[in-house]
């Protein structure tokens, strides 16, 4: 008998092509699914907003989500349904981004932009090359953007939660190193997932270290950055942010008028890369399951609990 998998996209179903022993149905999230009664395995619409209504799904169960972050996704599971996300997947994709409005906000290509039409020159602006960089949650996206920081000549510093040895940085601090590495900060990059630990670690306090003029670069989730102190530090610190918090940002937000902040409107992962990599992601997750071997990146077990 088939195992029964249901993909978000008609681009996904053929990108991972043929699993022998499995029969795939679209799912876009939205009305019941074809052979509901029977899906096991469902690989979720990218939203990171959260999961669509599981409820109709009896035989369910594992969700792998196509995003590296799952806040509030676990709390939306049917009892015994276990959680994959997609770590690797946007590594590549949120490192670029992240490097791109680093190097845009440095140099004032978002200045320039707004200043079309006048010949404006601002010199004399700080170079990433030399500019102490701060990856702040040096994780697998953390590290890709480290990589891409230092192939422009900066000087990478990693925080996670614990410090440990490094191949790449040689060493990676704890949280507790921030009080001595934030005054000596050009640059932070803010990579890390979101949970009731992180919301809002980048507040008062945290701005108020940092010395005037550096750049804060917000990949990860909007809420790890306290809104109200962000506008209370503008103009004396710049920042960078794919993410906000409230998101999508309403037209009339104070943040989008503020002096020195760059907006992006949560580009990260969604580019030509990611299909790909998560084509590859999900036909690697349906062969374990078929076979009855360990998943990748689950991130909720209801099995070991």
């Amino acid at each position: 008998m088939s195992t029964v998998v249901a993909l978000a996209t008609p681009a996904l179903i053929e990108a991972v092509g043929e699993v022998p022993g499995v029969e795939t149905v679209l799912w876009d999230g939205t009305s019941v699914p074809e052979r509901a009664a029977e899906i096991e395995l469902v690989v979720a619409p990218y939203n990171t907003g959260g999961l669509p209504d599981l409820s109709g799904l009896p035989r369910l169960r594992v969700v792998q989500v196509q995003s590296a972050g799952y806040d509030g996704m676990v709390a939306q599971l049917p009892d015994g349904v276990a959680l994959a996300n997609a770590t690797g997947v946007h590594d590549d994709a949120t490192a670029e981004l992240a490097l791109g409005i680093t190097i845009a906000s440095l140099r004032g290509i978002d200045d320039a932009v707004r200043n079309r039409g006048q010949w404006l020159r601002d010199l004399g602006r700080r170079s990433l090359a030399d500019s102490r960089v701060l990856v702040l949650g040096y994780g697998s996206i953390g590290r890709a953007v480290a990589e891409r920081m230092l192939a422009c000549k900066a000087v990478v510093t990693g925080v996670a939660s614990r410090p440990r040895p490094d191949d790449l940085l040689e060493k990676v601090h704890g949280p507790e190193d921030l009080a001595r590495l934030l005054p000596e900060t050009d640059v932070v990059v803010v990579v890390l997932p979101l949970s009731e630990a992180t919301r809002h670690v980048v507040d008062e306090s945290f701005l108020a270290q940092l010395p005037d003029g550096a750049l804060v670069v917000n990949v990860g989730r909007g809420p790890l950055l306290d809104t109200d102190a962000v506008l209370a530090h503008a103009g004396r610190l710049r920042f960078a942010l794919d993410v906000t918090d409230p998101e999508p940002l309403p037209p009339e937000h104070p943040l989008w008028q503020a002096p020195g902040v760059l907006i992006t409107p949560h580009l990260g992962g969604g580019t030509t890369a990611m299909l790909p990599r998560m084509a590859a992601l999900a036909r690697a997750q349906i062969e374990a399951y078929v076979a009855g071997e360990p998943l990748r990146n689950v991130v909720h077990d209801p099995a070991a609990s």
